[in-house]
């Protein structure tokens, strides 16, 4: 079951992440901070909803044991929420979700175990695939830009400012990933159920504290439910969380290579709903990518 969460994950995600891209405004300076109230307001409510109609008994010590992966997957999301300030000149979400592979390597460094031989050409084409179109859309935006002759402030360029967003998520989301990992799948020392609740309550603290920041302290005007594009993102991140906790629980050192395929949805959703074009490489890539996914879906049935 394993594969099935995984790809639902993948496919949440990858709807998320063109909902972030259109959810973000580069002319507010506060636009990561309302991203992030909103996403940890519906999963506060999906909590809340999910503990009820389960039944489920939460223990609130449950948001301390699990605190440490909360932390590190909240703060690179937030990074990555600034960063997409700057998505037109940054490497884009492909370089970020690089993760997985560096989540796959800590994984088997830490707990040495045995791949087959399938399950590793799929890590493999996927990890190159989504590497290789990371590549081809920084190339692509600085084609488009020479050709324009567009100037555009030297904040913006192509640069240590600019990079360093894709580059600290990707770390810092693998560093939570690979906790996640040791939490869920290797020593297991929270359930799912308990692991799922946890983190999304804290993003509701989160979600509390900033707009308390928003509101009171900076004085903004800012109402959540007049938010249709970002509230749509929360909602796709919260269902991709949900069956994210079940897809690590798992198998957590093939299941993290093929989640971080979720930009590969994002980059064909981008192209359909937002006109942008397709070229034969990408093209390419994505299929290797999906192949990957296949030959893990084959990997699991051997």
């Amino acid at each position: 079951m394993w594969f099935l969460f995984a790809l639902l994950t993948t496919l949440s995600w990858g709807v998320a992440d063109l909902f972030y891209k259109k959810g973000a405004d580069s002319k507010d300076r506060y636009s990561a901070i309302k991203i992030g109230i909103m996403v940890g307001l519906v999963m506060g409510i999906h909590a809340i909803l999910y503990m009820l109609v389960k039944g489920i008994h939460f223990d609130p010590f449950d948001i301390v044991i699990y605190l440490p992966v909360s932390f590190f997957y909240i703060l690179s999301m937030l990074i990555g929420y600034w960063g997409l300030r700057y998505i037109e000149l940054s490497i884009s979400s492909p370089v970020q979700n690089s993760s997985g592979a560096i989540t796959a390597i800590l994984l088997i460094i830490l707990f040495p175990q045995k791949l087959d031989i399938v399950s590793i050409a799929g890590i493999i084409l996927i990890t190159a695939g989504v590497i290789g179109l990371a590549i081809l859309e920084k190339k692509l935006q600085a084609t488009a830009q020479k050709a324009e002759n567009i100037q555009v402030n030297p904040k913006y360029q192509i640069g240590v400012l600019a990079i360093i967003f894709p580059i600290l998520y990707a770390i810092i989301d693998a560093i939570g990933t690979t906790a996640d990992g040791i939490y869920l799948d290797e020593l297991q020392l929270i359930g799912e159920d308990a692991a799922l609740l946890a983190y999304e309550f804290t993003w509701f603290i989160y979600a509390i504290i900033a707009l308390f920041y928003l509101l009171v302290i900076k004085k903004q005007k800012y109402n959540p439910l007049k938010q249709p594009v970002r509230i749509s993102a929360a909602v796709f991140e919260t269902a991709g969380q949900f069956f994210y906790v079940y897809a690590m629980s798992n198998n957590a050192v093939i299941a993290a290579p093929m989640i971080a395929s979720y930009s590969i949805v994002s980059v064909i959703l981008s192209r359909i709903f937002l006109k942008e074009k397709l070229s034969r490489l990408h093209y390419t890539l994505i299929i290797m990518v999906m192949i990957g996914i296949a030959v893990l879906g084959v990997a699991e049935e051997l």
